[in-house]
Parts: structure tokens; sequence; C-alpha cells
């Protein structure tokens, strides 16, 4: 991991976790210098960030550092900006439709390879033969493909639970469009939050009106977050994760900090 140091107003770095807990240790760096790595919203002292490497440091040391003073704040990265951009509702949409054409190459092999065209040949075959049994033949087609219908919803929760929790923090149509997910602290989801912001989308097998209610939520909320957003409480905003990371000062690397 890289971590960007903020002092007196400036941004310098990257640098190595490693160097950043040494210099915390010998009293090069201050807990109350700011540090930035990427899936931060924002910058945080380093004292909330590295608690452990200031553990063993006397008060010596962090007296003779000077406080950072508060105008470094005008220098944060664009990611802090960032978290009031929402992406709008016409942007997710958009996303979405992306999403499920990407989606309909997995659900097609796992349907043929799970004898989805049998079926629905078969299908063909009963409303040709006999078309005053429809309903007997749609219902034997339910039930022959009920098993495909599982599988193309478990593949969908994994592509959009593993896409968002992954280091793009977005699935292919979000990053289509620059869109990102993150928690409402700004951070990247975790496996979990992500997989329980998607649990929603298992409602198709309830009801088709859950998808409707969990997205129109979104035109009216103060933060666009639909009823998925609002229970895992994420928020999508414009902007992908790679836009967020703060430009690379150039000058040469060593092995101490001066600032």
């Amino acid at each position: 991991m890289e971590v960007w140091i903020g002092r007196d107003g400036e941004r310098h770095g990257p640098y190595t976790e490693v160097e950043v807990r040494q210099w915390l240790q010998s009293g090069q760096l201050s807990a109350n210098d700011l540090g930035w790595y990427e899936g931060m919203a924002d910058w945080a002292p380093l004292s909330t960030l590295f608690p452990d490497a200031l553990a063993g440091r006397g008060a010596a040391a962090e007296a003779a550092i000077p406080p950072l003073p508060a105008s470094i704040a005008a220098t944060a990265p664009p990611a802090a900006v960032a978290t009031l951009d929402y992406a709008s509702f016409w942007q997710r949409f958009g996303a979405w439709v992306i999403d499920l054409v990407v989606l309909l190459i997995p659900g097609a092999i796992a349907s043929y390879a799970m004898g989805g065209m049998a079926a629905f040949e078969h299908l063909l075959a009963q409303m040709q033969a006999a078309p005053d049994s429809m309903s007997t033949a749609m219902m034997e087609y339910a039930q022959a493909t009920r098993g495909i219908n599982l599988a193309v919803t478990v593949i969908g929760f994994l592509y959009y639970s593993l896409f968002e929790a992954s280091p793009w923090q977005a699935t292919p149509g979000k990053l289509a469009l620059r869109l990102r997910v993150t928690g409402d602290d700004g951070q990247k989801l975790g496996i979990g939050r992500a997989m329980l912001r998607n649990l929603v989308r298992l409602a198709n097998l309830i009801t088709g009106l859950i998808p409707f209610i969990c997205y129109i939520a979104i035109a009216w909320t103060q933060r666009k977050q639909g009823l998925h957003d609002l229970m895992a409480r994420t928020l999508v905003l414009n902007g992908s994760v790679r836009e967020q990371a703060p430009a690379r000062q150039p000058g040469p690397r060593d092995n101490s900090f001066n600032a």
C-alpha cells in the first residue's frame, strides 16, 4: 500500500506503509500529519490510520514536531470533493443497461449448459401440437428452467458483489460511465457489505416490484440512494477509483521524510 503525506499545505509521496510506520515510530512524522491512500475519500490523521505505530513512541518525539496547520484542507485530493458528487438516476440506469448486456453472455452459457434450449424447443412443440394446453406447457417449462433461473440469479449476485468489492469498486457498466460504489463514509466496500447491498437483487425471485421500488428512490433521496444503498449504507459516486488518487509528486525517494 502506498501512502501520501499531507503537511504544511503540501502533499508528499507516495511512500510505502513500512516507511510511514518507521517515520512515525522515529518521530519524523507527527500523529497530526495527514495520510491518504487509494480507496479513501478524504485525508485522515496518521494517528487514526496507524495507531499501533505510535503506541511505543514517547511524548518527547511528538512534541518536537509542530502540529499540522488547517491549511492542508485546501490541498485535499479530488476524492474529498467527489464524496458529494453523487451519480444520478439516469447514470445508474445506463450502467445497469450495460451490465445487463454483459450478463447476457454468462447467462446464455449457463442456460445452454443446463438444457435451456431443449426446454424451449419442447415448449414450442407442445404449443404447436396442443394449442389448448398452453398453460400446462408453460408450467412444465417453468419447472424445467427453475434451475437455470436460480443459476442466472446467482451469477448476477456474484457479478455485482465481487466487482463492487474489487479494487475498481465498480461493475463494468459503472466503469464505462466512470462511477464507483463506496460506503457512506467514502471507503471501499468489503465483500460482506457488497453482498448485503446486492441481496436486494434476489428479491426478483419474490416480486417484480421490489427492484422498481429500490431504484426509483434514487431520484428522490438527497444522496441519490436506492433502497439497497440505504439498507447497506452505500453511495454511488461520479469518478472512477483511478481518478481519485492525487497526482504523483516528482522527486527522488529515500529512507527519510522531510517536509
